[in-house]
């Protein structure tokens, strides 16, 4: 016995209209996989069988799970075997948690719209030559919410035919890079999750958001119509059915720069930028037709901002990639909540300007300084 007889076990005995009782077949080999030793799983990783508990599953599943990491399937990242409605195919499936979701964005279309928008994002983080004979997602073959979540939620997706499994050492091969690719988009994973941003749900992209209203003329033009920073007051975070108070101190910075760069002759934008945090325009160039530039803030933790430069510089380079591909690349700015020291230099040869609070006002690299944007270029 091993993976592959488990899997054609469960396609030859699932039964949906039998329901979800212990003494139904399928249910029964579905929920003795936790206890199964005959299946060779990479170290560290046990499987667990899901057929639904009150109702039976339309696409029944077998989680791969890290022991060390990630164990509940409502949230975070993992591998599933996940199969068809008809149980004509199952697909192993580098998955995003689900559940959790339903709370903020329903079971339906908004939902499965942000999945497939982090999916793409975490997809950009695997060597595509690992993945040529995979596919984004499965086809589930069922119009329910679960399995049209489970599809958009999938980052890559290698198919099987129930009828024509391969070996159990091609299955291995195969989970082997799927747990190699579990573990680089979970490190592209962190990044985001740890990001400044409050509410990790609106960081995936919208790519047809990112315009900017014009002003009708000059006369009406304010230039601040389009500056709307968040609310820098506390906000509360649910977290393992506890609640933690923290403070937006990045809204703060991102407020405080740019009202403080309308004086310097710029124009700051947050609305409709998202997940930009702040464009700058000069203000003289109220239409928008030049320059523009791209301010990723950052507050630096404990005086280390190793980690602070290393996401804002991820960020900046990723942004101008993928939503300036029509539009003249931007000028790139680090905005930070204090001095980065060393790191200014290494952003100046990256092509990036740093700019950070200080105890006068602004300061900044030659770069910002050369804009006009620091205090000391007064």
């Amino acid at each position: 016995m091993g993976i592959r007889d488990l899997l054609g076990e469960v396609a030859s005995t699932y039964d949906r209209t039998a329901g979800s009782r212990r003494e139904v077949k399928g249910q029964q080999v579905l929920r003795g996989v936790a206890s199964r030793t005959d299946l060779t799983l990479p170290p560290g990783f046990r499987a667990e069988g899901h057929g639904g508990q009150t109702t039976p599953a339309a696409t029944p599943w077998i989680g791969i799970f890290d022991e060390q990491g990630m164990r509940d399937p409502k949230k975070g990242l993992y591998l599933a075997y996940i199969f068809s409605a008809d149980l004509k195919n199952v697909t192993l499936t580098l998955q995003q948690g689900i559940t959790w979701l339903e709370d903020r964005l329903g079971r339906g279309r908004a939902r499965e719209e942000h999945l497939r928008h982090h999916a793409a994002r975490l997809r950009r983080a695997l060597r595509r030559k690992d993945r040529l004979d995979w596919v984004d997602e499965p086809d589930l073959r069922d119009s329910a919410a679960r399995p049209r979540a489970y599809e958009a939620a999938s980052v890559i997706a290698k198919v099987y035919d129930t009828a024509a499994l391969p070996s159990d050492v091609a299955l291995l091969e195969d989970l082997l890079l799927g747990v190699r690719s579990l573990r680089r988009a979970e490190e592209f994973d962190h990044v985001w999750w740890t990001n400044n941003e409050a509410d990790p749900v609106q960081l995936a992209y919208d790519l047809s958001g990112h315009t900017r209203q014009v002003a009708d003329s000059a006369a009406d033009f304010d230039p601040l119509a389009d500056f709307q920073p968040k609310d820098s007051g506390e906000y509360r975070v649910q977290i393992s059915a506890r609640q933690q108070v923290k403070q937006r101190n990045h809204e703060d910075l991102v407020k405080d720069f740019g009202l403080y760069a309308v004086g310097r002759g710029y124009t700051p934008i947050t609305r409709l930028q998202h997940p930009k945090d702040l464009v700058l325009r000069q203000t003289k160039d109220s239409e928008g037709k030049g320059a523009e530039w791209l301010v990723e803030a950052k507050i630096v933790r404990h005086g280390n901002a190793t980690v602070a430069v290393r996401e804002a510089l991820g960020q900046l380079f990723e942004y101008r990639h993928f939503l300036y591909r029509e539009r003249p690349a931007p000028f790139l700015i680090g905005l930070f909540s204090e001095e980065i020291g060393a790191y200014a230099p290494y952003l100046e040869e990256q092509g990036v300007a740093s700019i950070w609070r200080s105890d006068d006002g602004w300061n900044g690299s030659p770069r910002a300084r050369d804009w006009g944007m620091t205090t000391e270029s007064s």
